[in-house]
């Protein structure tokens, strides 16, 4: 394409922090960069080729707020798995979701998804390599090999998979390399931590085949932060194996095929809570005696099964033809599935109140058909067709208050909800852009989506523990909705000077509606009823800079969000002593917010990088029913999940360059988070002297790292995180008609030696 001769150049603060766009995502590996000489590598930041909208422009271009994480970067930062992004982009918060290892929580500027059960859809959209992983179950994806991390804030829906309506995460592995390379890396830590990565990738039967290929694996291990005191076994463990393969076919320059082919075991034990208070239900199992809460927060006394297996796998193709210089066709089938088994104690002992076994089966394939114009005029965009199919099922059981004691009838007791949702969604999309003037330009996109939801429920009370002899049926339907959609884009940006871009986007993120597996149309008639789907329509300023002679990189953002229909997952009492996994839409809200992201080079030694966000989301309508027939709204009562008003990160880093060729990298970082709402509950709605929704108190955490390079091909560094062991709840449950109020936290603190060699 004739806009694409423009050089890739990353400068040393790139190296060190991360990056305020993408760097070019092509189909093999970009040539190798030309690092600048020290001169220059100590006074610029260098300019960076992005593919923000799947075209490749340079970072001033851009009227995007997205932010990047080179190899290099995520190396220096020590992000581990998507977790540790959350600090270092601006209103992002991630984390693994409640009892899981490997599970992701994932919601930018304020709009996500929390339930990680088949029945709902996140609201952020996690890419592995451009393919869409539409369950959050294996998601929060460990970092080994990768080419970078990318995460894209705000609606994406006219370029990215589907129900993309918050923002994108996507993680590009490395390319395929045009010579022989590879390389070994083993960490160990504290808590017995012991990884070992490795890859090899190069040309396979010569480099002038037209075949290349890449190997990598990972073996990831950690004894637990806490104990089973009941069973003596570890919990929130680590112990996941992954491995990746990609294989490339080039039939000269304009046109090849690539296949990957990923895995993903994780064997890790139950992930630690803490009670938060005392359950008086324990009273009904005397003869196990009382459980107040422990003094360690990772602690517990379960009586279950230490079970949290998931195995995941995908393989994919992509197509890439260029017929000529002014197009770029492209087409990626891919398919995933995965397994997941788990048992949840939601209290914590061993006395069975709460005792949950689920199992998840899921499956899907989408294809994309995409085609890239550039002729070099005014005029320039992607058009795209995609295709999704997914299947996703699974069973729970659950066991409440099981006792001989217990007031509850057998059928309260023993439960199955169990049923699989199909997706079957088409989507057809664009986005040009087209100047006006050499310096103003104007950038138009939509998307349309047809999707249909169909559930399969089946959720019954059984009279044994053995769940052998159902007594009533709860919820038995097969029901199909449909949803549409027409999403618009339009941006509109002017290049002031060469270093300063200024510009206005206005776009609607969509996501589809849906069915709840956990359906009590018994006690909860509309249960069995699909909830509505959800709109963002976001209005969006900002400002791409650069400064004294590119040693000061500034980007600005605002924004101002209208939430539709918004996707809540509440646990409701019942009136026969049990509790509901409701899902419905809570009304509407606006979300307002804030970012900056800084880079500052001050000297050929010095580098200084962060970010600031600031965030206002508030409901302005939830709809509440205190009665039949009433419905009232609680709006000024209710507050966003997982929406901190502040947050921050900055990150020093002090270096220098050896005779020989090595160099020392010294990082201390410091994040900030303010107080936010970890569940989501009516207080209203709650028995007189519940405990209130489950919240975090702002907080800091302090991390720092050292790296040395001696020479090309051996690197050494230590690192840690969390070095004040703050105490931070991440989530937690909260169910009073059980007297369950529990939280997870955040890992503690810790620190880890690694040695990696590279060839």
């Amino acid at each position: 394409m004739k806009r694409n001769v423009l050089s890739l150049v990353i400068g040393a603060l790139l190296a060190s922090g991360p990056a305020m766009a993408q760097e070019t995502a092509e189909a093999e590996t970009p040539a190798p960069v030309q690092a600048p000489d020290s001169e220059t590598e100590a006074t610029t930041l260098g300019t960076i080729m992005v593919t923000a909208r799947k075209r490749e422009e340079t970072l001033q271009e851009v009227p995007v707020a997205v932010t990047a994480f080179t190899p290099q970067a995520l190396d220096k930062l020590n992000v581990r798995d998507l977790a540790d992004l959350d600090a270092q982009v601006p209103n992002l918060t991630v984390y693994a979701a409640r009892g899981s290892s490997s599970t992701v929580t994932a919601y930018i500027r304020g709009v996500g998804q929390s339930d990680p059960t088949w029945g709902s859809d996140p609201g952020v959209g996690i890419y592995l390599d451009d393919v869409y992983i539409a369950r959050p179950q294996g998601a929060l994806l460990d970092v080994f090999d990768v080419g970078r991390i990318e995460v894209l804030r705000g609606p994406q829906g006219t370029l990215y998979g589907k129900n993309t309506i918050g923002g994108a995460i996507r993680y590009i592995s490395r390319g395929l390399p045009r010579q022989l390379e590879g390389f070994g890396q083993l960490t160990v830590g504290n808590y017995g931590q012991l990884d070992a990565k490795a890859a090899i990738g190069g040309p396979i039967g010569g480099e002038d085949s037209g075949l290349r290929g890449r190997l990598a694996v990972a073996s990831m291990n950690r004894d637990g932060f806490g104990e089973n005191t009941y069973t003596d076994q570890p919990v929130s463990d680590k112990e996941i194996n992954a491995a990746r393969f990609n294989l490339g076919a080039y039939a000269g320059d304009d046109f090849d095929v690539q296949f990957a082919v990923d895995w993903l075991d994780d064997k890790s034990g139950m992930r630690g809570s803490q009670m938060l208070a005392a359950n008086p239900l324990n009273a009904f199992f005397p003869w196990l005696g009382a459980f107040p809460p422990l003094d360690d927060r990772y602690d517990i006394r379960s009586g279950m099964r230490n079970l949290n297996d998931f195995l995941g796998k995908g393989a994919s193709a992509t197509v890439n033809w260029r017929p000529n210089e002014n197009w770029a066709l492209k087409y990626v089938i891919a398919k995933r599935e995965s397994e997941t088994n788990s048992n949840i104690d939601f209290d914590n002992t061993p006395a069975r109140i709460a005792d949950v076994g689920g199992f998840y089966a899921d499956e899907q394939v989408s294809h994309e058909l995409q085609a890239n114009f550039d002729a070099g005029g005014r005029a320039r965009g992607v058009i795209g067709l995609y295709k999704f199919d997914g299947e996703a099922g699974g069973q729970i059981r659950n066991t409440f208050l099981d006792s001989p004691y217990s007031p509850l009838p057998a059928a309260a007791r023993f439960g199955i909800s169990e049923g699989t949702v199909f997706t079957n969604s088409i989507a057809l999309y664009t986005d040009w852009t087209i100047d006006l003037t050499d310096r103003f330009k104007l950038g138009v996109g939509a998307r349309y989506t047809d999707e249909d939801k169909r559930g399969v429920v089946l959720n019954r009370g059984f009279g044994d523990p053995g769940f052998t002899t159902p007594v009533v049926t709860l919820a038995n339907f097969d029901k199909t909705a449909n949803f549409q959609n027409v999403s618009p884009k339009f941006s509109l940006d002017y290049q002031i000077t060469p270093d300063i871009m200024v510009y206005g986007l206005a776009t609607r993120g969509f996501k589809s509606g849906g069915y709840n597996i956990r359906a009590n149309t018994v006690s909860v008639p509309r249960s069995g009823e699909p909830y509505d789907d959800e709109s963002v329509d976001s209005f969006e300023v900002g400002s791409k800079m650069s400064f004294l002679d590119q040693t000061l990189f500034l980007n600005l953002s605002a924004f101002h969000n209208k939430y539709k229909d918004i996707q809540l997952s509440l646990f409701t009492a019942l009136p026969n002593g049990t509790f509901f996994g409701d899902f419905t839409n809570a009304g509407a809200g606006t979300v307002n917010g804030l970012e900056v992201e800084y880079q500052w080079l001050p000297s050929r030694h010095w580098v200084i990088s962060g970010n600031l966000a600031w965030l206002d989301a508030k409901y302005d309508e939830f709809q509440y029913s205190p009665s039949p027939g009433t419905i009232i709204n609680i709006a000024d009562e209710q507050k966003f999940t997982n929406a901190p008003d502040f947050s921050g990160a900055l990150n020093v880093e002090w270096r220098t360059d050896f005779a020989n060729g090595g160099n020392l990298s010294t990082r201390v970082s410091y994040s900030y988070q303010s107080d936010v709402v970890a569940t989501t509950e009516v207080p209203r709605a709650l028995p007189p002297g519940s405990p209130p929704p489950i919240s975090q108190d702002g907080y800091g955490l302090i991390s720092a790292g050292v790296v040395y390079k001696p020479n090309d091909s051996w690197t050494f560094s230590l690192q840690g995180t969390n070095l004040a062991d703050e105490k931070y709840l991440t989530t937690g449950y909260n169910i009073p008609a059980l007297y369950l109020y529990t939280g997870f936290y955040g890992p503690p603190r810790q620190y880890s030696l690694s040695a990696r060699y590279d060839f």
